[in-house]
């Protein structure tokens, strides 16, 4: 889709399995689908301000820390 869906969704991922949290379990606690954050993590969708918010408080990480991309 583009750099920033991309690199979101890698962030998204690594955070995700540092807790240890499933696609399906990190989607029940964020009130999203697990097949959204599928999509997320691998770049194939955009998400909303609303959502990403939900997602930084599932993982209870910042949300700023979701958009710190490694080189």
């Amino acid at each position: 889709m583009s750099y920033i869906c991309d690199e979101f969704g890698k962030n998204l991922k690594k955070y995700r399995l540092q807790k240890k949290l499933s696609q399906e379990k990190l989607a029940e606690i964020a009130g999203l689908h697990r097949t959204y954050i599928s999509d997320v993590e691998r770049g194939k969708r955009s998400i909303s301000l609303d959502n990403i918010e939900k997602i930084s408080n599932a993982l209870d990480v910042e949300v700023y820390e979701l958009f710190i991309f490694e080189k």
